[in-house]
C-alpha cells in the first residue's frame, strides 16, 4: 500500500511539472496572446511598429540587414543567440554603434521538449552576460526558440531580469519559398498601429538564405508602414515593459 500511495504522488508531481512545463507554452497561440497577453504579444504604443529580428549575428546575412536599415533610416531590435555573439561580437558591437538594440533569443536555437529548469536558467544567464559583456548593455528582453514560452523558460527569463516578448505580425520568412513578395503579404493582415513585427536575420534556424527575401522586403515594409502614418523602431521605444520610460530617439 505503502509503494502505491508513493507511486501516485510520483505521477501526481511528474504531471504538476509537466502542466507548469507545458501550460505557459500555449501563449504561443497568436489569438489568445493578443487578447489575453497583449504586451506579450509585443502590442505597443499606437503610433509606432516595433521591427525586430531573430537568430543572428550571422557573419554574411546580419552586415546587409545593418546596412539596409541604415539605407531606409529605421533602427531594430536583434534577437541574438548567445553562441553566435560569442563567435562574431564584431558584428553585434557594429548594430549597437549603429543605434539598434539587442535583446536575448537564447544561448542556441534549441526546442524545449522536456522540462529541464536548471539548464534554461543557466543558458539564459549565460546568453545575458555574453551580451553584456560584448556590447556593454543590459538586454531587456527576451524571446525564446520557436516562440516556446515554457514554464521553465518564463522562469529563466524572470531569474535573468528580461522581458518576455513575442510578437504580433511575422513573415514566415524561414522556408525555402519565401519571397520579398510573400513576406509582405503575410505580414499585411497584422501589420497595424502598435505591431511587434517578427522577422529573420539569418538562415541559422531556416532554410538556407531564407534571408533574402526579407532583406529583399524591408523597403517595402517600411514604406507601408510610413504611409500609414507608423513610426517603425525598436522594442525600447514601443511602449511596453521596462523599456516604456524611454524617449523615442531615432525612430522613422
Amino acid at each position: 500500500m505503502r509503494g502505491g500511495r508513493e507511486l501516485r504522488r510520483a505521477a501526481l508531481a511528474g504531471g504538476v511539472l509537466a502542466a507548469g512545463h507545458v501550460v505557459p507554452a500555449a501563449t504561443w497561440l497568436p489569438g489568445l496572446r493578443r487578447r489575453a497577453f497583449p504586451a506579450l504579444a509585443g502590442l505597443g504604443r499606437p503610433d509606432h511598429v516595433a521591427l525586430t529580428f531573430d537568430d543572428g549575428p550571422d557573419p554574411v546575412s546580419t552586415p546587409r540587414f545593418l546596412d539596409a536599415l541604415d539605407e531606409l533610416g529605421v533602427r531594430a531590435t536583434f534577437f541574438v543567440l548567445g553562441a553566435q555573439v560569442e563567435a562574431h561580437p564584431r558584428i553585434v558591437r557594429d548594430a549597437v554603434r549603429r543605434g539598434h538594440e539587442i535583446a536575448v533569443h537564447g544561448w542556441t536555437h534549441d526546442r524545449p521538449w522536456l522540462p529541464e529548469p536548471a539548464r534554461e536558467r543557466a543558458g539564459l544567464a549565460r546568453a545575458v552576460r555574453v551580451v553584456r559583456d560584448t556590447c556593454g548593455v543590459a538586454p531587456l528582453w527576451y524571446r525564446p526558440p520557436y516562440g516556446i514560452l515554457t514554464g521553465g523558460r518564463w522562469a529563466a527569463a524572470g531569474y535573468a531580469g528580461l522581458t518576455p516578448v513575442l510578437w504580433s505580425a511575422w513573415g514566415r520568412d524561414w522556408t525555402s519559398r519565401a519571397t520579398a513578395e510573400s513576406v509582405l503579404e503575410t505580414l499585411r493582415p497584422d501589420l497595424r498601429a502598435g505591431a511587434t513585427v517578427l522577422l529573420h536575420d539569418s538562415d541559422h534556424a531556416g532554410a538556407a538564405g531564407c534571408w533574402r527575401a526579407t532583406l529583399a522586403a524591408l523597403p517595402a515594409l517600411t514604406a507601408v508602414c510610413r504611409d500609414a502614418g507608423l513610426r517603425v523602431g525598436t522594442l525600447a521605444e514601443h511602449g511596453i515593459g521596462p523599456g516604456r520610460s524611454r524617449t523615442p530617439s531615432r525612430s522613422v
